[in-house]
């Protein structure tokens, strides 16, 4: 029985070496270096992060102002041989100034009024639209003519400064293409103002200065003892040769509410 024992505990004891020679042996490096470390989700630490360089960009330059326009010498005349007419007698210059303002607008030649029989019914209808005019043709009758007659519209207009009253006649012809009436001598004689120069076109400078005025007297080549000469049709005056003739109306002379100044017999724009 003992040898029997024996052999027993000899088999348990080769079967326990044989288990244990099986089972795998994980040493402490085996098992840091196999283990997979996980991600970690937190961000680099603020400080540590270096960012890659960008291309360098060139700053963009402030552009220069835009100087403001400098004024050029500007003309406009609507004068052409042959629209100027003379008054025929010493009372018709607004109806003579009403025939050389059609000639000034027709510019096709063809339908030049001129006519004396003409120019005495135009003066008879200007008196016709006038108020207490001293039996004669006064601004208002003037430009009651103008605009009846297809030239229109036309109105009357008084202006307390002189180089307003220009001005305003100036941009009134550049604007409408149209002459402008000048009421001479403190009201007792018509001229037409039928072009001008300036510095500065009216359309781009408001404030333009102008420095010549195209007139056109139908008294002409008489003038006048008191007034001075007329100038010959077509003249370009300075505005210190046209303030000589062309003064603010005198108040004892006119009928209407226009406050003195220099009247304009002048043209709209049309509607």
């Amino acid at each position: 029985m003992i040898g029997a024992r024996s052999r027993l505990l000899a088999w348990f004891v080769a079967l326990a070496t044989l288990l244990t020679a099986c089972a795998p042996v994980i040493g402490l490096d085996d098992a840091v270096t196999d283990r997979p470390v996980p991600a970690s989700s937190a961000g680099p630490a603020t400080g540590d992060v270096t960012l890659a360089p960008q291309g360098a960009q060139t700053p963009t330059p402030t552009p220069a102002p835009t100087p403001p326009p400098v004024p050029q010498p500007f003309a406009l005349n609507l004068y052409q041989e042959g629209d100027f007419v003379p008054q025929y007698t010493i009372n018709w210059c607004v109806a003579a100034s009403i025939q050389i303002a059609h000639n000034l607008i027709d510019d096709t030649g063809g339908g030049t009024w001129a006519d004396p029989a003409q120019q005495g019914e135009l003066w008879e209808m200007a008196r016709a639209g006038s108020s207490n005019s001293f039996n004669g043709a006064n601004p208002f009758g003037w430009a009651k003519v103008l605009t009846e007659a297809g030239m229109g519209p036309y109105t009357v207009v008084s202006i307390a400064d002189y180089e307003d009253a220009l001005q305003t006649a100036a941009r009134a012809i550049a604007d409408t293409g149209r002459p402008v009436g000048l009421v001479m001598w403190s009201g007792r004689h018509a001229w037409v103002m039928s072009g001008f120069e300036s510095l500065g076109d009216p359309d781009t400078f408001p404030e333009f200065l102008v420095t010549g005025i195209r007139v056109q007297d139908p008294l002409h080549p008489y003038g006048s003892g008191q007034w001075g000469p007329s100038p010959a049709p077509n003249s370009l005056l300075t505005p210190e040769q046209l303030a000589t003739q062309f003064v603010v109306r005198e108040p004892r002379r006119w009928s209407g509410d226009l406050p003195t100044g220099y009247l304009l017999v002048l043209p709209l724009a049309e509607a």
